[in-house]
């Protein structure tokens, strides 16, 4: 394709990959596997790492057993047959002074990848055999022509798919960047290039692909890194103008009289942070913005309680609330506590599940459109149903991160633009908080009502068991329950694993807990089943519920007060900690013991953290570290695509200097229609336009 065809630079960055030089339909063919399509995706396909050519030695300074990297020229190859199976692949390599030799055994795949005249970086342990070095199953980098392997240069090496070598990608990109490099624009104005001290985009590319010491790339990335963290806050910026300019939300006014008749139906007196989390709730509430708050709370900080005066407070201002749970069997039990919280309050609950009739179905749908109903509690099937509600004033809903963006946005459209709270035990990092959550408020619990009762964590080998399975059955024997958990491993294994607990409550039930009752928990059953399985436990007719993570989610029951948790080592820390909060939460002290066989770093330093802290905010800390945003927070799940080179915890640093930037943007801008913008406005729009349900920027 010719430059005749794509007149605008834009449309030239569009240009199919397969119509740059080198490259051609078949080799297309590969790259769309790592979703390259055009020049412009090549040119921001950004390294993973770099070879440090700076680290490379001589042979003469070589040392037995060190690790070293050396460069130079293949001058022969060497394969031959030593048995069935068996083979041995020599490839000697002169570097400027003398040869070193690399060998590997057994694989004769490699042999096709090496010839004589190649020019490569060999990287492994040296050993002096014989007249010369040898090393066994180095790591070699082929160095194609203009990668210039001199000192002071570093080598990219970038993420590849099934017939594409380092060498040919860097080709590529080099390319795209020389052909088409020119046709890209600047996005960020001049003074935020010279407050951040950041390259040019021009400059970056260069030095992000070609860089000739570590200070090139790291001020490339930092680059790249603020522009994509911009993007991101600019995007939740401008979402929270767009909230905030409706200006369509009824007024829910709290005064002193309302706030004591609600005070005086809460069962106990409330801590100084849920206070301080109501007045946040009531000062949002008296406008016509729509509230747009998220409360945190740690496990069993008394969220519900907040919640409940929120809602209360919508039904004393004469409107509707809803509130909205993960799952069938949460919501019907936030509708008995509710029920029962307010059995002398003229509140009016009703209860929207999917194992409803049409006909009781159809019955409540009336029934809130005519105003008879107060409070509507919850599933997703709150937004599978065209709801007419009458004068809908507060939506909540709880666990926040089992949710979408797109359902958040579908709930607002349910009624006269409500106002908005969503509820989370799983405590938030700063850095995500801004990063995910960066349109909302946040208020945070972080203190438990006085009188909550501590849980013992154990760590334990399978030697340990005879001894736990003693202290489980003389807790049980007193009148306690407890659960038994199995591991989900992952959605693809969901059978594996109900096979697992199947076989678990058998092996129990003849075994060590075969004197008492045991009934079986998993998200296979069918709901009504769970809800009938979690009455019988909460009405003692279970002593010990086997189950999947199925209970991690607020299921509560207060005489439950031990819980064993068999490979323990498969769960994240957030998972755990969402486990331990189901029990303990009546008046007796909990007891919890994981059985775990940690086979990496990673997941014994977990195990250790959970143990040593009940602080779910210092937990959540460890597992960002550990895991990252992606797996703890659901940042597919919330429909947000992937950082490409930014990372939440390691720069939480430019995250604010950019969030900072975006707010002051769209403080004068609300909606990005200066000119000097305009790139900007667009670059937010193809990224988070739909994810985050910023509408038509016009």
């Amino acid at each position: 394709m010719s430059d005749s065809h794509a007149s605008t630079p834009l449309q030239r960055l569009r240009t199919p990959v397969q119509f740059l030089k080198g490259v051609g339909p078949q080799r297309a063919e590969k790259l769309a596997k790592l979703q390259l399509y055009t020049a412009l995706d090549l040119i921001f396909f950004f390294p993973r790492d770099y070879q440090d050519l700076l680290e490379i030695v001589p042979t003469d300074d070589l040392k037995e057993d060190e690790p070293a990297s050396i460069t130079g020229v293949i001058e022969d190859v060497d394969f031959r047959g030593t048995g069935p199976g068996r083979s041995i692949l020599g490839v000697l390599v002169r570097d400027n002074q003398a040869y070193v030799r690399g060998v590997w055994f057994n694989q004769p795949f490699l042999r096709k990848r090496f010839q004589i005249g190649q020019h490569v970086i060999v990287s492994g342990r040296p050993r002096f055999q014989g007249n010369r070095w040898e090393m066994a199953h180095p790591v070699v980098d082929i160095v194609e022509p203009g990668d210039h392997p001199e000192g002071g240069k570093l080598l990219p090496i970038y993420p590849l798919t099934e017939g594409v070598r380092q060498g040919l990608m860097r080709k590529m990109v080099h390319t795209a960047l020389e052909t088409h490099g020119g046709d890209l624009e600047e996005v960020l104005p001049d003074s935020f290039l010279k407050q951040h001290e950041l390259l040019s985009v021009h400059d970056a590319l260069n030095k992000i692909h070609r860089p000739h010491s570590r200070d090139d790339m790291e001020a490339a990335r930092k680059r790249f890194i603020y522009q994509e963290l911009l993007v991101l806050q600019l995007a939740m910026s401008l979402r929270k103008h767009q909230l905030n300019d409706r200006k369509s939300a009824l007024p829910i006014p709290v005064d002193f009289r309302i706030d004591e008749r609600i005070r005086k139906l809460l069962p106990f007196e409330l801590t100084e942070d849920q206070n301080k989390s109501i007045h946040d709730i009531c000062h949002d509430l008296n406008r016509t913005i729509p509230m747009n708050r998220l409360l945190q709370g740690d496990v069993g900080t008394g969220k519900t309680m907040v919640s409940v005066y929120a809602m209360l407070a919508a039904v004393a201002a004469k409107t509707q609330a809803a509130l909205m749970a993960p799952t069938e069997v949460l919501a019907k039990q936030h509708a008995r506590t509710l029920t029962k919280l307010l059995s002398h309050a003229k509140v009016r609950i009703g209860v929207l599940t999917g194992s409803l009739t049409e006909k009781e179905r159809s019955k409540l749908l009336a029934e809130v459109a005519a105003g008879e109903i107060d409070l509507l509690i919850g599933t997703q099937a709150i937004i599978a149903t065209e709801i007419a509600f009458q004068k809908l004033g507060l939506v909540i809903i709880d666990e926040q991160h089992k949710f979408g963006v797109r359902q958040r946005a579908a709930l607002r459209s349910a009624g006269n633009d409500p106002h908005y709270l969503v509820m989370t035990a799983t405590p938030i990092p700063r850095t995500v908080a801004l990063g995910m959550f960066g349109d909302l408020d946040i208020s945070t619990i972080r203190n438990a009502p006085p009188g909550r009762q501590s849980v013992s964590t154990y760590i334990a080998e399978d030697e340990q068991r005879a001894k736990w399975w003693e202290f489980f059955r003389k807790k049980l024997r007193e009148g306690r329950q407890g659960y038994v958990i199995a591991p989900l491993v992952d959605e693809t294994q969901r059978d594996d694993t109900l096979g697992g607990v199947e076989q678990l409550l058998e092996h129990l039930a003849n075994g060590e807990l075969e004197e008492f009752r045991l009934e079986m928990l998993h998200g296979r059953m069918p709901p009504a089943e769970k809800d009938a399985v979690m009455q019988r436990f909460a009405n003692h007719k279970i002593d010990v519920l086997i189950a999947t993570t199925v209970v991690e989610v607020g299921v509560d029951v207060a005489n439950a007060v031990l819980m064993t948790i068999e490979s323990g080592e498969r769960f994240g820390l957030a998972q755990l900690h969402q486990l331990r909060g189901r029990i303990s939460r009546g008046k007796h002290p909990g007891y919890l013991c994981v059985f775990a066989n940690p086979a990496t770093d990673a997941s014994k330093e977990r195990l250790a953290a959970f143990a040593g802290t009940t602080d779910g905010f210092e937990l959540a800390e460890v597992d960002f570290k550990l895991r990252g945003p992606g797996d703890l927070f659901g940042w597919k799940q919330h429909g947000m695509p992937p950082l490409r080179i930014a990372d939440l915890q390691r720069d939480g640093e430019l995250l604010a200097k950019a969030r900072e930037d975006a707010f002051s943007i769209t403080d004068t801008d609300p909606n990005l229609a200066g000119a000097k913008w305009e790139k900007l406005q667009r670059m937010v729009m193809i990224r988070y336009g739909k994810s985050l349900d910023i509408g038509d920027l016009g």
